[in-house]
């Protein structure tokens, strides 16, 4: 339950993510770098996940075992063929929106264009296209669109109240009277991320901390990619943690009776200390968020702290 769990929330950071494009117009960071800043962390956080799942079922085999009524006896090139068959239109889907970002050929509006061209092909190819499933997408995009903007303009005017009436700069005192440096002011700002996702979600929590966490960071010189990705990170934790983890409910309402919620609950817990552990590496070594970024955009990192 737990490996599913964690697999499952790991789409809310790797790219296209819902969550990339709300954060970006928040945290006043284009959404091109964010995309392709969260590739090395988000891949990271995989493989992290993929070597707990190995070392785990190597020492305890009754964690995973075989189903033998399942395998497949085909060829070598037929199992080849069968998983190339699946993963080439996906990969292809995937290009057409973050590899036309990343190589420079669209906007991240463009790109969301050529994204849906591609489903309308693919599904042409599948024989699955037709007028009403056009109608049921529309109908979707519009109002997932209407509900992201709505966020995103709740967003913004909490921000400029907040802004108006003197809460920026009596937060950004209070750092300055407690004569905290950027570590310390990281580590409260990250702290209150993570206990919010015991009780908020995420849209809620990013609107909370998001504006002041970036204005008091960025004016003690972080980058505001690098401070956007570790937010990320620990925003992902939020899937996983109860008494909210929505990660957890959905998967009970499609688990048989013998799972309990107790046995989820404790499932998850390696991944979100695997969590953590990436957020570590990512505050060690910045450039795992910030070099991809630098590279495709020729940007200049706004600072990490010494």
């Amino acid at each position: 339950s737990g490996t599913i769990c964690a697999g499952g929330s790991l789409g809310t950071i790797i790219p296209p993510s819902v969550v990339v494009v709300i954060l970006s117009p928040i945290a006043g960071v284009g959404v091109g770098n964010l995309f392709v800043g969260i590739m090395f962390p988000g891949l990271l956080l995989a493989g992290l996940y993929i070597f707990y799942i190995l070392m785990r079922c190597s020492i305890w085999p009754e964690d995973g075992p075989s189903n033998e009524e399942e395998e497949f006896h085909g060829s070598i090139i037929r199992q080849a063929w069968i998983v190339l068959s699946s993963l080439v239109p996906l990969f292809g889907l995937i290009f057409s929106v973050l590899g036309t970002i990343m190589l420079g050929w669209a906007t991240p509006t463009e790109a969301g264009a050529m994204g849906a061209i591609g489903t309308i092909i693919l599904a042409m190819l599948y024989r699955t296209f037709g007028l009403g499933l056009l109608r049921d997408a529309f109908l979707k995009a519009l109002r997932v669109t209407a509900m992201i903007m709505t966020i995103l303009l709740g967003g913004m005017m909490f921000a400029s109240i907040f802004v108006a009436l003197g809460g920026l700069g009596v937060v950004r005192d209070f750092f300055q009277t407690a004569n905290l440096t950027v570590w310390p002011t990281m580590l409260i700002f990250m702290l209150i991320t993570f206990i919010a996702g015991f009780v908020l979600e995420f849209i809620s929590i990013m609107i909370i901390v998001v504006p002041v966490a970036v204005a008091v960071l960025r004016g003690m010189g972080v980058d505001d990619v690098w401070f956007c990705i570790m937010f990320l990170i620990v925003i992902q934790t939020s899937y996983l943690t109860p008494p909210m983890a929505p990660a957890i409910f959905f998967l009970r309402g499609i688990s048989p009776p013998e799972i309990r919620l107790a046995d989820m609950y404790r499932g998850v817990v390696p991944f979100i200390a695997l969590h953590f552990v990436c957020l570590g590496l990512i505050i060690i070594f910045p450039e795992l968020a910030l070099w991809l970024p630098e590279i495709m955009f020729e940007r200049l990192p706004g600072g990490t702290p010494n």
